[in-house]
């Protein structure tokens, strides 16, 4: 008797998806209208964190994103005044988010999404410095390739400073 009342949860389940007709489109995502839909992609950020300062400069075009990155981050240098995490950090963060071109020059201005480790002036002062330094860094030196892959996609990039002690 259990195996039978299973087998008619079972049809009773598939009832509402035999009733529908199918179009021969298919069905990936949330339906903005009758019959439509949008399909479901994976997260197009590009996302990387560096710790930061760079040991040296990249000396040939960077090819792959675990390339691009550092070469993006080899400019930024402790700003003169940051000093030692606040709120008994460890680390000093900031996060941009920017896009590329296919010659690896910046689409539009940066934007600074995160900041911790530091408040108040020394915070203008950390952001300040990051932009500064991505400047001095763009265009970044890419290959063809990477540049078609990557351009226009957003890149949401995350620096990690450990002061000495």
């Amino acid at each position: 008797m259990p195996g039978r009342r299973a087998a008619s949860i079972l049809l009773l389940s598939l009832i509402p998806a035999a009733a529908a007709a199918y179009d021969g489109v298919p069905f990936y995502g949330y339906a903005y209208g009758p019959g439509g839909g949008y399909p479901l992609s994976l997260p197009q950020t590009l996302r990387g964190t560096v710790p930061v300062p760079v040991a040296r400069m990249a000396t040939k075009p960077a090819d792959t994103l675990a390339e691009l990155y550092p070469a993006l981050a080899a400019c930024w240098q402790a700003p003169g005044g940051l000093g030692r995490p606040s709120g008994g950090a460890d680390d000093i963060e900031i996060t941009l988010r920017l896009a590329l071109r296919r010659d690896g020059s910046l689409i539009g201005p940066p934007r600074v999404t995160y900041a911790a480790g530091v408040a108040g002036d020394r915070r203008t002062l950390l952001v300040r410095g990051t932009l500064d330094a991505l400047a001095r860094c763009t265009p970044a030196h890419i290959t063809p390739g990477l540049g078609r892959a990557i351009a226009g996609r957003p890149v949401a990039l995350r620096f990690v400073y450990r002061p000495p002690a």
